[in-house]
């Protein structure tokens, strides 16, 4: 079980720095455009681009932060729990979320194969539509791995 959570902090990781390059990506595009656009020659297809990298930065970014913990949490109530029915709480929280995330990864794979049979494609750039919304479903299925791998820790005992 080691060697799992290990994998999955690794490729959070790795999704992580995607998600890194895709901001750095949009700031550097958007900073250009702005200036170009001052010389009246913005750059085609902004609009379509930041829309993807955006929806990069957010796929990628959520295994990390979810890993690290670094959502908004409210803890107040849960810390009135005793440490059994904290863990029993946590637990059905994060089999919730990877519930609801595995039906995201679902529903965005078969949108994404439906834009890719339709051969839906961006107004300007004519980029295809369907890579994105197919990586965003991967990292949606990873989601769900990273919280089902909270689970793991929850039993160990080293969630808290």
């Amino acid at each position: 079980m080691t060697s799992l959570l290990a994998a999955v902090r690794r490729i959070s990781g790795w999704l992580h720095g995607l998600a890194g390059f895709s901001l750095v990506f949009l700031m550097v595009l958007t900073t250009v455009d702005v200036c170009l656009r001052a010389c009246r020659h913005p750059v085609p297809g902004t609009y379509e681009l930041v829309g993807f990298a955006g929806t990069v930065a957010i796929g990628c970014a959520m295994p990390i932060t979810s890993w690290r913990r670094g959502h908004v949490y409210v803890d107040f109530l849960v810390n009135l729990l005793g440490p059994w029915s904290r863990a029993g709480l946590q637990a059905a929280t994060r089999l919730v979320g990877a519930g609801l995330f595995a039906v995201l990864a679902w529903n965005l794979a078969q949108f994404g194969l439906d834009l890719q049979r339709s051969g839906e494609v961006s107004p300007t750039l004519e980029l295809h539509y369907y890579p994105v919304a197919l990586g965003f479903a991967a990292a949606a299925a990873f989601q769900s791995l990273v919280l089902l791998t909270d689970l793991l820790k929850i039993r160990r005992g080293e969630y808290e």
